[in-house]
């Protein structure tokens, strides 16, 4: 195992989802298709999937991907400005390290986490 490449977020529509993605991590997408769109975020992927209709897809919260931040309340008020719904509020789960999720509009968990130990 090399570490973590890429997380995938399945999404009823991929136009308004890649608009959304885009303000909430400031950055355009490198790669846009109708079949998936890639972001890079930090030298990592953040990818996003159409989910078809017919398919149901159960979302919940037994996987979570964190995103590293710098600062957790101000990335956490900005998404939820952006549409985001409440999942865990930030909170220090100890040794200064901080987590906090929120919803996407399309009913993703994002993980935030601001970790001053984590060096790449």
């Amino acid at each position: 195992m090399l570490g973590l490449r890429t997380t995938i977020y399945k999404v009823n529509n991929i136009k308004e989802a890649t608009a959304w993605y885009s303000k909430a991590f400031e950055t355009n997408p490198y790669f846009n298709e109708p079949f998936y769109v890639g972001f890079n975020i930090g030298g990592f992927e953040l990818g996003l999937q159409p989910k078809e209709e017919d398919n149901a897809i159960n979302k919940g919260d037994n996987v979570v991907a964190y995103w590293g931040v710098d600062d957790i309340n101000t990335t956490y008020e900005k998404l939820i400005t952006l549409g985001a719904t409440d999942n865990e509020k930030p909170y220090n789960v100890g040794e200064n390290i901080m987590t906090a999720t929120v919803k996407d509009p399309f009913g993703n968990i994002i993980g935030l986490i601001y970790n001053p130990h984590f060096k790449l």
